[in-house]
């Protein structure tokens, strides 16, 4: 007599296997996302050099605008023109000073400088400029791409000046850039788990 149940499995491997594969890619996928959301979250706060907004041109500013709002207010006084129209001689200030930016100063170099790496920071610089951040974050997804779960990732910025900058150095970032994204960490972690999840 012949077992109708010969040859049958009942195991649950096949399908725990191919659950694992998925939870696997899912958490390597979430992974990724972060680093690539931490990346676009530093770039994007990360301030553009424009000498105009720095403390050291604050007079400057100043000064150009008084003469600007002189010149302005001549125009509300009919004394103050010819008889043809123009202000008179003498009465319009034609001076004004200057933005003054650090020699070699070019701004978009610091956004330009973001570096992603595994295992080990990267320490390098480029000189490119990159006032979009387009290059940095071309390096975080290129390298986030091939990012797996249980590796170490670096996002780094190696100028000089990085620190001050995350310090308050900057009118266009006074929190940093980096203990903003910190503070935003949960966030980014749940958004990435909610869009990758198995």
């Amino acid at each position: 007599m012949s077992n109708h149940y010969a040859g049958k499995s009942g195991s649950f491997s096949a399908q725990i296997r191919a659950f694992a594969d998925r939870a696997k890619d899912a958490i390597d996928m979430t992974m990724r996302d972060i680093i690539i959301n931490i990346g676009n979250s530093v770039i994007t706060m990360s301030p553009v050099g424009t000498p105009d907004v720095w403390k050291i041109n604050k007079i400057s500013r100043e000064y150009s605008q008084a003469v600007a709002e002189h010149n302005e207010n001549l125009r509300h006084n009919p004394q103050n023109f010819d008889k043809r129209g123009y202000l008179k001689r003498g009465l319009k200030l034609n001076d004004g000073m200057g933005i003054r930016a650090p020699q070699g100063c070019v701004g978009g170099r610091f956004r330009g400088n973001w570096m992603f790496s595994v295992g080990s920071p990267d320490t390098s610089t480029v000189d490119q400029v990159a006032p979009g951040g387009s290059r940095s974050m071309a390096r975080i997804v290129n390298g986030a791409l091939e990012f797996n779960a249980g590796e170490t990732a670096y996002i780094t910025n190696s100028l000089p000046y990085a620190i001050p900058l995350e310090y308050g150095h900057s009118t266009q970032a006074p929190s940093g850039m980096v203990r903003i994204t910190l503070g935003n960490f949960q966030k980014i972690v749940e958004e990435a788990i909610r869009k990758n999840q198995v």
